[in-house]
């Protein structure tokens, strides 16, 4: 056990830098995937057809398919358009139109709690649909669901190890490395194991806090 707590305080700085980045994606990813999950809630519950055709198929195909496939599509498809993507880019690219099909769906939650009359009192003093959406309902919808959209965040954190696969330093890649030069994966992978479960609950703990401020502020 001395042993292992040796060789972890050697490679923190790299587990560090990995779960920067681990974080980093995950929270662009997050707050991307939640203004694209809201039009794609509205889109689905418009009177649109074509919408509402489009909402139905986009969260059945990132909901349905693996998130390494859409990593690697992500990363590769744009080079067969002539485009010249940035891994990085591709990454958060790839868990934002993922997380964005599941946040669609938590948020339809929140949306539909909020009372009718609300939004008839929106309208008789005079906001637009688009103010009524942004001052009125996303602010409640996100007290509603942020216990939900935190653990959606957990789960885009677990999620993104499968960006190693594109060349990304994050925490599974800084894994890679060190079991490669060390020879040591069974402790690598444990270190890994614990950086993670490290860094998802400080992020837990984090919501915890925002939620319980929040229904202070409410009282």
């Amino acid at each position: 056990m001395a042993d292992f707590f040796q060789l972890l305080s050697g490679w923190l700085p790299m587990l560090i830098d990995g779960a920067v980045t681990t974080a980093s994606l995950s929270i662009l990813a997050i707050v991307a995937g939640f203004f694209i999950g809201v039009v794609i809630y509205l889109m689905e519950s418009g009177h649109s057809g074509f919408g509402r055709g489009f909402a139905r198929v986009y969260i059945s195909l990132f909901r349905g398919t693996p998130v390494l496939a859409q990593v690697l599509l992500c990363f590769y498809l744009p080079g067969e358009l002539g485009l010249s993507l940035p891994g990085y880019l591709a990454a958060v690219m790839a868990l934002t139109f993922n997380t964005a099909a599941y946040q669609s769906q938590i948020l339809r939650s929140g949306f539909k709690a909020i009372a009718p009359g609300q939004l008839e009192a929106a309208a008789m003093c005079g906001l637009s649909s688009r103010q009524t959406l942004w001052h009125i309902q996303i602010p409640q919808v996100l007290r509603l669901t942020m216990p939900s959209l935190i653990s959606e965040l957990i789960d885009v954190i677990k999620a993104s190890a499968v960006v190693s696969v594109i060349a990304i330093t994050d925490l599974m890649r800084v894994g890679q490395q060190l079991a490669s030069a060390t020879y040591r994966p069974l402790e690598v992978y444990v270190a890994i194991a614990l950086s993670y479960l490290v860094l998802t609950s400080l992020l837990a703990l984090l919501g915890s806090y925002v939620e319980r401020r929040w229904h202070q502020e409410s009282r």
